[in-house]
């Protein structure tokens, strides 16, 4: 039986941090990849590293080429919500490389030890990827076209046994917010926890072998933002 090894980005904060977290009681030992430092702890192993920073990110990925993966969950990711003509380059250009351009490049790196491990890959994507919505074209271009290269490559590895897997979340108050100009309603119906998507990771995850569901989306049952 392979360990049970993961590779988790975004894990310093919001939904990314309590996936490590609920991924640790599983009994994971975790890899952990964000700009911020981490402190390192029993079975987990903080990697700081920009994402966007492709020579870095090869870099960064070097040890894990050496461990039996089992698990990948792409949860970094970062947002920008104005009209479009208002959007730099630089700006388009870090959006689509964070949430897009990455989560590929780390999959493309770590597929031949997941298909030794006949392990999975999560995308934590959003609920803008099933949806357009008004001054979220890139975000939403970014996010879509990540879910499209989940189902794509999950038709393309799913006979060597690796999974694949969407998730979709509605609004979750996270740090992500932090930088707009609005955030989710501070009633609890409104948004979801990081904790919620953390616990749907883990019940994918405890699927019998040789089932798998391919795309979920999760949302709050009422809907509420509320500018700052």
């Amino acid at each position: 039986m392979h360990p049970k090894t993961a590779l988790v980005t975004g894990s310093s904060s919001g939904i990314g941090l309590s996936i490590t977290q609920k991924l640790l009681s599983m009994g994971y030992t975790v890899y952990g990849l964000a700009r911020r430092e981490q402190n390192a702890q029993v079975h987990f192993i903080p990697i700081r590293c920009d994402i966007t920073d492709f020579k870095a990110l090869e870099i960064a990925l070097t040890p894990l080429m050496k461990e039996d993966v089992s698990l990948v969950v792409h949860c970094a990711g970062i947002g920008k919500f104005e009209p479009h003509e208002s959007l730099s380059i630089v700006q388009i250009q870090q959006i689509i490389n964070t949430n897009l351009t990455a989560p590929l490049v780390i999959s493309s790196q770590l597929l031949r030890s997941l298909k030794k491990t006949e392990g999975t890959i999560i995308s934590i994507t959003s609920i803008e990827a099933i949806k357009a919505s008004k001054f979220s074209a890139v975000y939403s271009a970014s996010k879509s076209g990540l879910r499209h290269f989940n189902h794509a490559l999950f038709e393309e590895v799913r006979k060597s046994g690796v999974k694949v897997i969407t998730i979709n979340p509605d609004m979750t108050d996270t740090p992500f917010f932090d930088a707009l100009h609005f955030s989710p309603s501070s009633d609890e119906q409104m948004h979801l926890k990081p904790e919620d998507v953390a616990k749907l990771v883990e019940d994918v995850l405890s699927m019998r072998n040789g089932c798998v569901v391919t795309d979920l989306t999760i949302r709050p049952q009422k809907v509420g933002i509320q500018k700052k």
